[in-house]
């Protein structure tokens, strides 16, 4: 292997595969100095204000001159506007030839099917947020093996609490979002039934939010308030009595060959660095590809992490109001950064920086490979429900719990998380796999990382091998198989709605 990868002939960069010192040399360039692994060299002479291109896009402006052979990186490469070919359904092209492949999945009443089958615990206001997860707590397998002994069947019960729910408006943007999360999870698949908790007095009302969300009590979806119940230790007591009551019918679903297409997979990248858009994401990307073909779906989102690479997804959107409803929330985010004395290039993070991006546009660029190579099907607003198949868009933030409790919302039963530096995440209801991008990583967080796209590095195995892998691991998962961050525990304390408004 050479110590360089060359993305695109036209690149005027080359990354790094391990730590570079001063005099390496290939393709007739001569590294001068360290460079970190991940980070990027100067193939050529670049002049103050050039662009400067990696995958053959602009991924910013050269901020004084750049020698060949020189680190690129923070200290000479900077953001800068230039004009995007929006060139909407350009790309577009026939849809991929259909194939059959099953997962052992959980059919609901409804049709729907499930990759997991929980009871659900939530809360619609931070201040009831500690009865709901006395209530879960009850039912720990950890704390008190013997509640779930006789219901081998069901997961787990789990509380899903947040911070916000009061000191907001009852009507708006921040209000209609939160009520859009909370139905979405309240109808999950992967919840066979759910109890909500109130206080009684906030801003959220539950018999508010049930109406906005067109639900009714019934015997999968039990609401009360703490006022009204006669405080915490009472609340307790009849959260419990009501999973209880639940337990039985939940325990009585059996797993049986599904089809692909019910799986619906929301793709996340955190901890991010220079080996992500050539790795772990193209490889989910390839997966995705296959998934797309046996009918199922995958939702791209954290709108500030593709700003800048946007125009590739509406070359591919199947008409021209999905590319222009993807745009608009773009604009929609540089205005809503601007009011609140920001801006889009606040990413990368520090992290991200150190493993090689420098630019929002970089990471953006290598972030859309999630994506695959399907056409754009829709564009959906935080928590909508997905109701195309095929690839899709979701507006979220960029912050990975937030981000994720939105696709979950809108019906994702899987998430897939890639990551160069090492984020730890997981969710519930819906099962996460993390994929390293690097085998640094995988050796060092084995225990976190449920594959290791880092062969694709080490010129081990190929984009397109390693997406069957992630492929197979999918159905596995969703077949029942644990994935790393479950057997952690971890999904809880991840439920993060995006708080949008004043607090007031």
């Amino acid at each position: 292997m050479t110590p360089f990868i060359r993305l695109h002939p036209n690149d005027d960069v080359l990354i790094a595969r391990t730590q570079l010192v001063g005099g390496t040399s290939v393709e007739n360039v001569t590294a001068r100095g360290l460079v970190p692994p991940g980070h990027k060299i100067a193939t050529r002479a670049i002049a103050a204000g050039e662009p400067v291109r990696r995958y053959n896009q602009i991924i910013g402006f050269a901020s004084r001159p750049i020698a060949a052979g020189e680190h690129v990186h923070t200290h000479n490469l900077v953001m800068g506007d230039f004009e995007r070919d929006y060139a909407f359904g350009a790309d577009v092209k026939p849809e991929p030839a259909k194939r059959e492949a099953t997962f052992m999945g959980i059919r609901r009443a409804d049709g729907r099917v499930a990759t997991r089958n929980y009871i659900g615990v939530l809360s619609s206001v931070n201040c009831s947020a500690t009865a709901a997860r006395a209530i879960a707590d009850h039912f720990s397998r950890q704390t008190n093996p013997e509640a779930l002994e006789a219901y081998p069947h069901v997961d787990g019960v789990v509380a899903l609490t947040h911070g916000t729910g009061c000191g907001m408006a009852s009507e708006g943007l921040g209000i209609d979002i939160l009520e859009r999360t909370l139905a979405g999870y309240a109808t999950h698949a992967n919840f066979a039934a759910v109890i909500v908790v109130g206080l009684g007095c906030e801003a959220n009302q539950i018999n508010a939010w049930l109406a906005h969300s067109s639900l009714r009590e019934g015997e999968t979806l039990q609401v009360f308030n703490i006022q009204d119940t006669g405080g915490t230790r009472k609340t307790v007591e009849k959260g419990i009595a009501l999973v209880r009551g639940m337990l039985p019918a939940a325990n009585r679903v059996r797993r049986e060959p599904c089809s692909a297409a019910h799986i619906t997979i929301g793709l996340q990248c955190g901890g991010s660095d220079g080996y992500s858009g050539i790795s772990a994401n193209p490889a989910l990307g390839a997966a995705v590809d296959l998934l797309v073909a046996h009918g199922g779906t995958a939702i791209l989102s954290e709108t500030p992490e593709i700003y800048g690479a946007e125009h590739l997804l509406t070359r591919r959107a199947v008409r021209r109001e999905v590319g222009e409803k993807l745009i608009e929330r773009i604009r929609w985010w540089e205005h809503y950064t601007r009011v609140n004395d920001g801006e889009m290039n606040n990413n990368p993070s520090p992290g991200n920086k150190a493993g090689g991006l420098t630019t929002i546009l970089e990471k953006s660029l290598g972030a859309v490979a999630k994506g695959g190579t399907t056409n754009l099907q829709a564009v959906y607003e935080y928590a909508q429900r997905v109701d195309a198949y095929g690839f899709v868009y979701m507006d979220t933030p960029g912050y990975d719990p937030v981000s994720a409790t939105g696709q979950v919302a809108g019906g994702a039963n899987m998430i897939c998380f890639t990551t160069g530096r090492g984020s730890a995440y997981g969710c519930a209801p819906s099962p996460s796999l993390k994929l390293a991008t690097n085998t640094a990583l995988w050796q060092r967080q084995e225990e976190d990382m449920d594959i290791n796209c880092g062969e694709i590095i080490d010129g081990a195995a190929s984009i397109q091998e390693m997406g069957e892998r992630i492929f197979r691991l999918v159905l596995a998962t969703a077949s029942g198989e644990r994935s790393k961050s479950e057997q952690h525990g971890y999904g809880q304390n991840e439920f993060v709605p995006w708080q949008v408004g004043a607090v007031m």
